[in-house]
């Protein structure tokens, strides 16, 4: 049962931090966007 346990936080765990770094990756491919795609206004 503690075993089953473990494994599962495990999983749980990875899933979160993987999910973080898709998002932190997502996040930074939109602001490069905005910022090149922005219209110069000078």
């Amino acid at each position: 049962m503690f075993k089953k346990l473990l494994i599962t936080a495990g999983v749980v765990g990875a899933a979160v931090l993987i999910a973080r770094k898709i998002k932190q990756s997502s996040d930074e491919r939109a602001l490069w966007h905005e910022a090149t795609t922005a219209p110069d206004l000078r």
